[in-house]
């Protein structure tokens, strides 16, 4: 149903805030235009003074001059005051232009973005046209300028011309100049504003005046033309014709008209969601165009995507030239220069490069950071992507053409055929009305062809523009769909995840950063390991921490409309979806709703719900508004100050649906219901747009001081939530957070961590050496050093002699030792992986701290390095940040030793034996084999007479076992080990692997070779899951003192305990478990908990209560059976026949074969390790139990004597036949089975 709207009400109901006019001041005249002139893409001289821009060389037509805001209207409004200096610096970012009449004065469109400090976004739509200069002082002066610069250049040795070709003489030529109309707009109407101005233009060149007063449409379109309500259309007029928007409605994606569809033809699908991905993961991205509005199609297509999460870091897609201090931003942003012809991205000066992804828009490339994980299902989106602008005729790799929109607006030539073009718009016309209206409109062409050829267009081409109008909104709403359904998918479930701890709002902003808001080891835990890499730095980001805030204060405010949007949309998509199956599969889906959605969009452009007033004349003076072809009129200000409520239709709009539409303001730039406005925001402390417009000297200054905090403030929260994941088990008890981070969740952690200290050193740099800031201040300083260091002090020395003596040496010699180290590495790493890797290395020796705060001793190379602003030279500042780094030294990292698991690592092993018997070593001939979760050593062969052996091979990461053995070559080839020592000379972790027994024949067990279980001794202990111990000790005989301590109880349950910590290791992801040897084989492991309860009761007849050895019996129970089943006796005793019986005596004989002398102990460890592995070591406890050898063997009262003891047991070995359980290598060497 068709009805008029109106609004005459406050400035939050309009379709439009402001009408501004940019362009030259006549009575300040000319002024250079400094800043535009000296930009960062230039050609040559990246770091030129103003004196010597290129500009001065360049013609005076060639260079740019400070523009003014002529007039705007109205003067301000209750909501968005007017921002004079920020609108003239976006609606003419390069100044003033002339041009002569040989030149090219083509019109050009634009638009821009701002936002104010509550965060509401207002959208600017700018029509820039060359108007002939009519000052006789603009028209003298720049006679003068072209005139001195002509004497200047030829009376100068300069051999080249920048601007040679652009002379004037007001005598034989006639001067140009730029002005520029713009419409600001609440919401971004790109076409209806485009259309609306462009026929504002056309009416001003046309030699026909228009039909009323310029002001009559200016006031019109301020005043008169409401906001259309939420999910309807609305129909206003231009000077021209008609002029259609529409708005979504509750439950549809948010306005967004940038079209999509040109964005992904300028960059090509791969790029796009590889930008898509930077911003989601909030880098540094800067593009590069020629063309301003490219800039913004692509900044407000890629925002637009994001959905249902906002970018919450800088935003200007138009930085002019006075704002290029803004790139030295040390914060994530989304910022879009200009390029000038010619220049290229090594002539930009960007102080850091690490986290920045650079789009040249122009060129097609995508500059991505090295480390940028893959987006979810990507190759799959991109095939859905393609398939949706295939069916448009966008051609996925990009680069086909473009349809642009038409600068020009239908003009017909009657009123009659314009009422018939809206009836024909509203669907009202049929098939042969259609044919009259053809006819209709050649015959207008044939009686007044000379004025339809000032911006006429047939009947065929208005209706080819509309079609590509709604093609485009099509295209924009189903590729916005796609996202948004793969959002959908990935974070359907996130409420499962939102901990809800506080008790009321005000505890909850209270006590916000001591909290976790989001379970996220539990959430990734559920998702595919190809998504982990993406999501678990998503989750960091601040866009999602934002999200995630909104869903908490919830619960005692309305949620924020993207929220509510979001959530009702996955309510939605629950409620119809059928097939659970792929859901939980996590199967990639195809969006379902684009052809609904654009159906919806359809409709409401192909019928128009609203028609706003039609212009109208004006309380205006006699002899104003006269018509000058190609002159903008000077408007009269009277009429266009305030609005006047001289149309009938005024009155219409209530009192109440004022008050309605003022207190839906926030709400209306998202496109959703008025009464859906949040009645508490929370709102982050972000640089505030408004004040980063200001390129005062002041405000520049107050930026970087604001830049300085936020870099200290980013450091105080990155460490503290780093000790707080780290000590997850602690705040486990104190109710305060997730136990056991996982290693990819503290990867993503240090990754933020190497960021900020790349932006941090990047901020303030003078020029740019290298993509790393960071690793080019190392190297600055490693040479600095060199050169004032003697040779004999000179840190050219092995890595042997910092590793093991490290303490005693000074810290600059850590430093450039371990960076030669870094440059020596066989990775292939580029500048950014050395610096990460050197703070790897660093944060792992707990020398992060110290290494930094040495770094910036050198006071004359950091003034040499850095301007006055930098946050390196802010002493109070710098040292709170270093305070914060050194908190990193209480917790624990390996992170170097996991993450460069490719590089060649120098060990030192040293054998310590017993004091009293340290003679004996001489005796043997031990060799080593060192195993870690990377790899093992190989076996090392420790030479004669010495206790260690240094020696280089491939990172092992963290170690586990230590294969410990000798080749028995002598009488006396035999000691006592104490335990083995093993030093990572690079990152100095020590580990300890205790053993306390004999190497030798005839001692102990008769071992010749120990597998022992290693202990991280230094820097301060690791813990993971379970119990990080060594070898357990060597039990003794079963004495009668003995038993009185292994109490069955206690042997029970530290059975169950071992079992237990099996089953939990394996019930957590896999980034979270810990070591499966410690669980197994190491005190307090299942290993020996099954010994203890072999051992319980176990009669010994040795003299002197000598050891025993479970084994023993284990040998003997086999051989009783084997020889009884050969005796055809063993129907006599109670066991049965059959397989497990049958596996029992071959994996003891296969054991017993084996080359390996590993001892009784040993062989009991295997045992019970491939017992477990092979699923059958349940089913051979109760054998050994029923064995006629048991009951001679035990007294009555042992635990194996006991059947219930023995069933209890069997059953929580049988829950661990679930698991797959790998064992390594050096367990299991020499046994094929």
């Amino acid at each position: 149903m068709n009805g008029t709207a109106a609004a005459t009400g406050s400035a939050s109901c309009r379709f439009a805030h402001y009408f501004v006019e940019c362009g030259v001041d006549t009575e300040t005249g000319l002024e250079p235009d400094d800043g535009a002139e000296c930009q960062f893409l230039q050609s040559h001289h990246r770091h030129i003074c103003n004196e010597d821009c290129e500009g001065f060389e360049q013609s005076p037509i060639r260079r740019s001059f400070k523009s003014k805001v002529l007039v705007h209207y109205p003067e301000s409004t209750d909501r968005n005051p007017f921002n004079k200096d920020a609108v003239n610096m976006l609606c003419m970012p390069r100044g003033l232009s002339f041009r002569t009449r040989a030149e090219r004065l083509d019109s050009q469109f634009h638009s821009f973005t701002m936002s104010s400090d509550d965060g509401t976004r207002s959208y600017g739509f700018v029509h820039t046209f060359y108007e002939e200069v009519t000052s006789a002082q603009i028209i003298t002066a720049m006679q003068t300028l072209c005139q001195m610069h002509h004497v200047e250049h030829h009376s100068s040795l300069v051999s080249a011309c920048l601007g040679c070709a652009g002379s004037f003489d007001p005598a034989r030529d006639t001067l140009y100049v730029s002005k520029a109309l713009c419409l600001l707009t609440p919401l971004p109407f790109l076409q209806a504003a485009r259309e609306f101005l462009s026929q504002l233009h056309q009416a001003v060149t046309s030699h026909t005046a228009p039909p009323l007063p310029i002001e009559s449409y200016i006031h019109n379109i301020l005043y008169e033309v409401p906001l259309p309500p939420p999910g309807r259309s609305l129909r206003f007029h231009g000077v021209q014709g008609p002029i259609v928007c529409q708005r979504p409605g509750p439950g549809e994606l948010p306005l967004g008209e940038y079209p999509l569809g040109e964005a992904f033809s300028l960059l090509g699908v791969d790029n796009m969601v590889q930008l898509l991905t930077c911003a989601l993961l909030e880098t540094q991205v800067l593009l590069c165009s020629h063309d301003y509005q490219r800039l913004m199609t692509v900044a407000e297509g890629i925002t637009t995507l994001l959905f249902p999460f906002q970018w919450q870091h800088i935003y200007l897609p138009i930085v002019s030239a006075p704002l290029h201090h803004l790139l030295d931003a040390p914060v994530p942003f989304l910022m879009g220069i200009q390029r000038r012809d010619g220049s290229q991205r090594s002539s930009l000066h960007l102080p850091h490069e690490t986290n920045l992804c650079f789009v040249d828009i122009d060129n097609r490339c995508v500059d991505a950071p090295e480390d940028l994980p893959v987006f979810p299902d990507q190759t799959e989106l991109i095939q859905e992507l393609s398939e949706v602008l295939l069916r448009f005729g966008v051609p996925p790799q990009g680069g086909g053409g473009v349809t642009t929109p038409a600068t020009a607006s239908p003009r017909l030539s009657s009123l009659v055929l314009e009422d018939l073009m809206e009836d024909r718009r509203n669907g009202n016309l049929g098939g042969e009305e259609l044919e009259v209206l053809e006819r209709l409109q050649a015959l207008a062409r044939r009686c007044g062809g000379e004025k339809m050829s000032d911006g006429g267009k047939t009947l065929g081409h208005v209706f080819e523009e509309e079609e590509e109008e709604l093609k485009a909104a099509k295209l924009n709403i189903q590729l916005r769909e796609v996202f948004a359904g793969r959002f959908a998918a990935m974070f359907g479930q996130y409420e499962e995840f939102v901990i809800h701890s506080a008790l009321d709002l005000d505890s909850w902003l209270s006590n916000r950063e001591g909290t976790f808001s989001f379970d996220k080891g539990s959430f990734l835990s559920g998702q595919p390991a190809t998504h982990l890499h993406f999501l678990s730095r998503f989750l960091e980001t601040s866009m999602f921490s934002s999200f995630v805030d909104g869903k908490v204060i919830s619960r005692w405010a309305e949620r924020e409309p993207l929220q509510q949007l979001f959530d009702s949309r996955l309510e939605r998509e629950r409620l119809y979806d059928t097939d659970e199956e792929d859901s939980r599969n996590c199967r990639y889906r195809k969006c379902t709703t684009v052809f609904e959605s654009a159906q919806v969009i359809e409709r409401r452009l192909l019928k128009a719900d609203h028609t706003a007033i039609h212009p109208h004349l004006l309380d205006m003076r006699i002899g104003q508004g006269r018509h000058h072809p190609g002159y903008f009129p000077k408007l009269q200000a009277d009429v266009l100050a305030q609005g006047q409520n001289t149309n009938k239709w005024s009155g219409r709009v209530t009192a109440s649906r004022r008050t309605d539409l003022k207190r839906s303001s926030v709400a209306e730039h998202l496109g959703v219901d008025n009464d859906q406005r949040p009645k508490h925001t929370f709102v982050r402390k972000n640089l505030r747009q408004a004040k980063l417009l200001d390129s005062s000297p002041q405000a520049v200054t107050q930026t970087h001081r604001e830049f300085v905090d936020g870099l200290l403030s980013e450091c105080r929260l990155k460490t503290k939530r780093m000790l707080m994941e780290r000590m997850g088990k602690e705040n486990v008890e104190l109710g305060q957070g997730e136990a056991n981070i996982p290693g990819l969740q503290e990867n993503t952690l240090i990754h933020g961590l190497c960021d900020l200290l790349e932006r941090t050193w990047g901020h303030g740099l003078q020029l740019k050496q290298g993509r790393s800031a960071l690793w080019s201040h190392l190297l600055h300083y490693q040479a600095a050093r060199v050169k004032t260091e003697t040779a004999a002090e000179s840190p050219d020395q092995t890595y042997t002699s910092v590793g093991s003596g490290g303490a005693s040496l000074p810290v600059f010699l850590h430093i450039c030792c371990y960076s030669r180290f870094i440059q020596t590495m066989r990775e292939g790493l580029s500048e950014m992986g050395q610096a990460r890797a050197w703070i790897h290395l660093a944060l792992e020796k707990k020398m992060l701290s110290h290494h930094l705060k040495e770094l910036l001793t050198n006071q004359e190379l950091l003034r040499q390095l850095y301007k006055h602003h930098a946050f390196l030279l802010c002493e109070e500042e710098r040292e709170q940040f270093l305070f914060h780094l050194l908190s990193l030294n209480t917790v624990d990292y390996l992170c170097f030793t996991r993450v460069f698991t490719s590089i060649s690592i120098p060990y030192r092993v040293v054998i310590i034996p017993m004091k009293k018997l340290s003679i004996a070593m001489a005796t043997v001939d031990p060799w080593v084999c060192v195993s870690g979760e990377l790899g093992d050593s190989d076996i090392r062969q420790i030479p004669k007479n010495t206790q260690e052996i240094y020696f280089q091979c491939k990172n092992l990461g963290r170690l586990s076992t230590l294969q410990l053995g000798q080749e028995n070559s002598g009488l006396l080839a035999k000691c006592l080990i104490d335990c083995v020592m093993v030093y990572n000379e690079i990152t100095e972790h020590t580990y300890k692997f205790p053993c306390g027994r004999w190497l030798g024949k005839g001692v102990g067990d008769g071992s010749l070779e120990r597998v022992l279980i290693g202990q991280l001794v230094s820097p301060g202990g690791e813990e993971d899951a379970g119990r990080w111990t060594g070898t357990p000790p060597e039990l003794a005989s079963p004495s009668q003192t003995v038993r009185a301590v292994l109490e069955s109880l206690g042997i029970q349950e530290d059975m169950r305990e071992a079992a237990n910590n099996l089953v939990k290791h394996f019930h957590k992801p896999e980034q979270e478990r810990g070591n499966l040897t410690v669980l197994l084989c190491g005190e307090g492991g299942l290993v020996l908990s099954l010994e203890k309860f072999l051992l319980h009761g176990l009669k010994s007849n040795r003299l002197f209560q000598r050891n025993v050895f479970v084994w023993d019996f284990v040998e003997k129970a086999v051989f009783s059976v084997e020889t009884a089943d050969q005796m055809g006796d063993l129907h006599r005793s109670t066991l049965t026949k059959g397989p497990p019986c049958d596996l029992l005596c071959h994996y003891v004989n296969a054991i017993n074969a084996s080359p390996r002398n590993i001892g009784k102990e040993g062989k009991f460890q295997l045992f019970v390790c491939l017992g477990i592995r092979d699923r059958l070591l349940s089913h051979w406890l109760p054998l050994l139990a029923d064995c006629s050898l048991t009951v001679r063997t035990y007294e009555d009262g042992a635990l194996l004597q006991d059947r219930a003891a023995v069933h209890s047991l069997s059953r929580i070995l049988h829950t661990l036949n679930e698991f797959t359980i790998t064992l390594e290598t050096a367990l299991v060497k020499g046994v094929d089975l």
